[in-house]
């Protein structure tokens, strides 16, 4: 029986894609995503995490990061976590050193699984065999016609129950281009994320005029910093809309005080950013003792094994970006079957096997 695996080696690189078209939300404007890719190897196997961040991670992950797990124990998680967070304490133990550390577990996470040949949905305690996801796109860069199209296509073709559009600040263009998407969708559940570009009061009033469309869920009606405004909405927001919020969480004190000022509905986390998946899970233990259903933020892929095991899982959202990076750049990556995805468990760890030589173009 496998009692310790020393880890020999830490490669980290980075590699930034251009979207396909303008993107845009309510507060932010981009034409490209950044990838980083963590490697870590001990006993024959190659642990394999990744973030969506920036370029900047590489000297960290490479320098103190990496020589920290050096000749370390690879089955050892939990102390190789923490010493990974100590490692970052004077430089701000979240934002982008979250977000490397995030890479770095989920490749410590998928090393050990490789390690034990377990697919990474019953090392962490399978408890579903498969996870709803949420189409999830509509960027304010859109005409209706592409909105319509987008959205459309999520329900009609993979099956998708809801979809996510987002929304910007302004009452009248929120409302009509939700009527648009309306008329693509049918029946299936409208969501809006307006990436906290309202005041409190527009929120308000775009969420009293949305539910005759059918929206269900609002994300981020105002900052996720702002916890009193998200209680009012929770509060004040017509059923059946639920409040979303989280995706900027970087560690469980922050989905602690989010979880503790009931400014939710429904909690989100991404492994992507809270420390991977060790702080998924502790993301989801907070949510379970609120009695919180909780939704995994983008990467599909990365998310999908972890999502099998959370407990209060309610979705993983299927983000039109990270699910064109992932099928283009990842073997294995997920696809769509009446509304969800599903492991495969024939493969060890999370299933994925980055696809170095095509994403060679992109290397930062």
């Amino acid at each position: 029986m496998l009692s310790r695996a020393e880890i020999e080696q830490v490669e980290a690189h980075a590699y930034t894609i251009p979207t396909d078209a303008p993107e845009a939300d309510g507060t932010y404007a981009w034409d490209h995503t950044t990838l980083v890719v963590v490697e870590v190897k001990a006993g024959g196997r190659t642990g394999l995490g990744y973030t969506y961040a920036d370029p900047s991670l590489l000297r960290l992950i490479r320098h103190p990061l990496a020589g920290l797990l050096k000749g370390q124990d690879a089955l050892a998680i939990p102390a190789l976590h923490a010493a990974l967070v100590a490692q970052v304490r004077n430089l701000g133990s979240r934002g982008l050193t979250a977000c490397a550390i995030s890479a770095i577990d989920v490749a410590l996470w998928d090393l050990k699984a490789r390690l034990l040949n377990l697919p990474l949905a019953v090392l962490f305690g399978q408890a579903r065999d498969a996870v709803p996801i949420y189409g999830s796109g509509g960027f304010t860069t859109y005409a209706n016609e592409r909105l319509r199209d987008q959205l459309g296509r999520w329900v009609h073709e993979d099956g998708c129950g809801s979809v996510k559009m987002k929304i910007g600040g302004e009452v009248a263009t929120a409302l009509s281009r939700m009527g648009a998407a309306r008329q693509a969708i049918g029946d299936a559940d409208l969501m809006i994320d307006a990436n906290g570009a309202c005041t409190r009061k527009v929120a308000l009033e775009i969420a009293e005029r949305a539910v005759s469309l059918g929206v269900t869920w609002f994300e981020e009606p105002v900052s996720s910093d702002d916890l009193p405004g998200l209680h009012l909405m929770r509060d004040h927001a017509p059923p059946p809309i639920e409040i979303a919020a989280g995706e900027y969480g970087y560690d469980p004190f922050y989905f602690r005080r989010m979880l503790e000022a009931e400014a939710v509905d429904v909690l989100q986390a991404d492994a992507t950013r809270c420390r991977g998946y060790t702080g998924f899970l502790q993301a989801a233990a907070l949510a379970d003792a609120q009695g919180i259903p909780l939704s995994a933020h983008t990467a599909p892929a990365l998310h999908l094994h972890v999502c099998c095991a959370a407990p209060r899982l309610r979705n993983i959202e299927w983000f039109h970006d990270h699910v064109r990076i992932e099928s283009m750049l990842f073997e294995g990556a997920p696809q769509p079957r009446q509304g969800a995805i599903r492991p495969d468990l024939s493969r060890p760890g999370h299933g994925l096997a980055f696809r170095g030589a095509d994403a060679q173009r992109f290397a930062v």
